[in-house]
């Protein structure tokens, strides 16, 4: 099966593992427009370590849902968006609030460091809209 046939619709969250999977498509609304921080996993099939972040992803989808939005995007697949956030080593995880990065990761780290990252934003987030 080829990649392009795995594609899914903008609006399309995989279902059992809950993040999003992202395309030239979807981009600009899932992460750029979103109302909720984004964490981006920049990934490609061939890195052994990408593998290694998988699960964390997936765990950081479930503990994060409706509070922030966990994304995948294939760099082999979509190159040009990751040449724009000069994307050079897999993993790369990017966090975005209101479209812009505000956080990275590169390469493998606990679940905790991504956790951490998410809830510092999250609290962050909270305290100026409550200000």
């Amino acid at each position: 099966m080829s990649s392009t046939s795995q594609l899914k619709t903008s609006s399309e969250v995989s279902s059992s593992f809950g993040y999003v999977t992202l395309t030239e498509d979807n981009f600009q609304a899932e992460v750029l427009e979103s109302s909720q921080p984004v964490l981006v996993d920049f990934w490609a099939a061939w890195c052994g370590p990408c593998r290694m972040v998988n699960p964390i992803v997936e765990e950081l989808a479930a503990d994060f849902a409706g509070r922030a939005k966990i994304a995948k995007l294939n760099i082999d697949d979509y190159g040009s968006i990751a040449s724009y956030y000069s994307i050079s080593a897999v993993p790369t995880l990017l966090l975005f609030q209101s479209g812009q990065v505000v956080d990275q990761v590169v390469g493998v780290a606990p679940k905790r460091v991504f956790a951490a990252k998410l809830e510092a934003l999250l609290e962050a987030t909270s305290s100026e809209q409550a200000a």
